[in-house]
């Protein structure tokens, strides 16, 4: 069905802005704390800045998939893999967070200066996760797949209808990237080959993996990003 003129004056901004401010989402276990930058005033004001400068407008997104927010990157800024030193001196949104980086911001925004900078890179791809909220255990990162009671058919659930808010706001259909080879892809192709969500899925290496253990490699794996993403713009 054709979209009505006032339907088509809400970008994917609004869109996205609107679906991060009203996330409810299931109990946690009592070990388990869930980090939620969007209820943030700090955050929330940066989230809002970020994607009103590169979203504002309603063309469609292909996007990356991670696994869920951490506690140097998206879980302070509110824009996956985005740390406060990269939001202000690389977006250009300038923030009072600690300026402490994150590895893999470090590696994406690297990915994304060679793809031509963020104003470029962002026309094309919105960055996602498995699970737009985070998660610590004892002051740590927890990722979703770590601990069996963030995997129960309730946390399914939300994680199901995340994307399906997801693309309803004209992200596209025929692909996505995952991000990482392990438990992430494994979980997410499960659910994809039951939901039907994007036709196909395609493996990207995980940015703190390359950091950690494939550092000497970057260029290399820079330009794997470069020639799988640059296929779908």
């Amino acid at each position: 069905m054709e979209q009505s003129p006032r339907e088509k004056e809400v970008t994917f901004a609004e869109q996205l802005l609107h679906f991060l401010s009203n996330l409810e989402w299931p109990e946690v276990p009592e070990d388990v704390e869930v980090m939620n930058p969007y209820a943030d005033t700090t955050a929330w004001a940066l989230t809002q800045a970020f994607y009103r400068k590169y979203y504002s407008d309603n063309q469609a997104r292909t996007l990356i998939i991670g696994i869920n927010p951490g506690r140097f990157g998206g879980g302070v800024t509110g824009i996956p893999f985005t740390d406060p030193l990269k939001l202000q001196d690389i977006c250009g949104i300038e923030n009072n967070l600690v300026r402490k980086q994150e590895l893999s911001s470090t590696f994406i925004y690297h990915m994304i200066a060679a793809f031509g900078g963020p104003k470029v890179f962002y026309q094309h791809f919105c960055f996602s996760a498995v699970s737009p909220v985070g998660f610590t255990m004892h002051g740590k990162n927890l990722n979703y797949y770590d601990h069996k009671e963030l995997q129960t058919k309730q946390w399914v659930s939300f994680m199901t209808n995340c994307f399906e808010s997801q693309l309803q706001m004209g992200v596209n259909h025929e692909v996505a990237y995952v991000l990482g080879q392990g438990q992430n892809l494994k979980f997410l192709s499960k659910l994809n080959d039951e939901k039907g969500f994007f036709e196909k899925l395609e493996v990207l290496p995980h940015p703190r993996w390359v950091m950690q253990y494939r550092l000497k490699r970057l260029e290399e794996f820079i330009n794997v990003y470069i020639d799988k993403l640059s296929v779908h713009i």
